[in-house]
């Protein structure tokens, strides 16, 4: 009997040998509880019990009912890069995950970053980086954050960050992410699949968008899937795009420089198995990979042993969230890169044309 196995490799598939379900049962048990918490929050919001609170302009979520790297930085950026090429002036309204700051904070007041990527969260931070011209908040109170951003910013509207859970906002247009790799894993609930919320309660959503698609024959088992838990929602597709590879300081280099090359990459995200994925269709001979945990916070031991391993490669490759998270720690001595990628619909324009009916 195997047991080298990961318990996370196993909740996002369907079917798994019968005695590594067994040993799995005790985390089904324990998602029958959380389960019905979630059916009982939802009830009590859905039948006014619960309060939910409305902003005076267009609030638009962008969340997912699975955990796990679904793509939603990417697509906020996009869908706020979308907004603002098309005259609408938003700001983004996060909760800041693992930030330090206890606190509801101006990350971006559109000109300036006011935070460090600690006090504000990495993702965060990540946004107002690569969204000049665009304020980004955050705070577990996002109406406050909301009504602050509307009365000093004057923004039309809102993009509410990792946004389907949180059910005291109202939301206008709830856009629901889901990976086409992984779906909804076996269809279990946390913490025995990788499920926040029941497949009926996707019927929130008002569009639903499949990301790292990169056949579009290859999703028609998942999209039944989708059909089957909410019949008329509209399904669009997404691929990521590789655009170039940032340095420490900001410095660009073509990605074609590392092609063929030896490099060692290193990532804390939900899926580091999909950057390694994409960094290999580049081109790049991943000679050595790490995957840490999502959200993780590098020391300098890290960053010493990260040195010590990029000396035998051509480079070391990382991602843009991790790279916002050693932008502080005196990492512009290696030779490292960010991978910078940007999200694509491939039904840009019917996608965009449902946004902005909001306006």
């Amino acid at each position: 009997m195997d047991m080298n196995w990961r318990i996370d490799r196993y909740l996002y598939q369907k079917d798994v040998p019968w005695w590594k379900g067994a040993l799995l049962f005790p985390l089904y048990l324990l998602s029958l509880p959380y389960g019905w918490a979630v059916k009982a929050r939802t009830f009590f919001y859905v039948n006014g019990l619960f309060k939910t609170r409305r902003l005076p302009c267009p609030v638009i979520s962008v969340g997912n009912i699975t955990v796990g790297g679904t793509g939603k930085t990417p697509l906020v950026m996009a869908l706020a890069k979308g907004l603002m090429d098309r005259g609408v002036r938003v700001a983004i309204l996060s909760r800041g995950y693992r930030r330090s700051a206890t606190s509801g904070s101006i990350v971006s007041d559109s000109q300036t970053i006011l935070l460090s990527p600690e006090a504000s969260g990495d993702e965060p931070y990540l946004l107002a980086k690569n969204l000049p011209g665009i304020p980004v908040l955050v705070g577990k109170d996002r109406f406050t954050q909301g009504q602050g951003a509307i009365q000093r910013f004057g923004v039309q509207g809102l993009i509410l960050d990792d946004g389907f859970q949180h059910l005291r906002l109202h939301r206008d247009l709830n856009i629901a992410l889901l990976d086409s790799r992984t779906g909804f894993g076996g269809g279990h609930l946390l913490p025995r699949g990788i499920l926040r919320e029941p497949l009926t309660h996707l019927r929130r959503a008002h569009l639903v968008l499949l990301t790292k698609v990169e056949q579009m024959d290859a999703c028609s088992s998942l999209e039944a899937e989708v059909r089957e838990a909410h019949p008329s929602v509209p399904i669009f597709h997404s691929f990521y795009e590789p655009v170039c590879l940032v340095g420490p300081d900001g410095e660009q280099e073509r990605i074609e420089s590392l092609k063929g090359k030896k490099v060692f990459a290193f990532s804390g995200i939900a899926q580091p198995e999909s950057f390694t994925l994409l960094l290999r269709k580049l081109g790049m001979n991943v000679a050595k990979e790490v995957a840490f945990p999502d959200h993780y916070r590098y020391t300098m031991k890290d960053l010493s042993w990260i040195e010590k391993e990029g000396r035998e490669m051509d480079g070391v490759v990382t991602t843009e969230k991790d790279m916002v998270k050693l932008s502080n720690s005196g990492v512009s001595r290696l030779p490292i890169w960010a991978l910078q990628i940007e999200m694509k619909i491939r039904e840009e324009k019917e996608f965009f044309q449902r946004v902005m009916e909001l306006f």
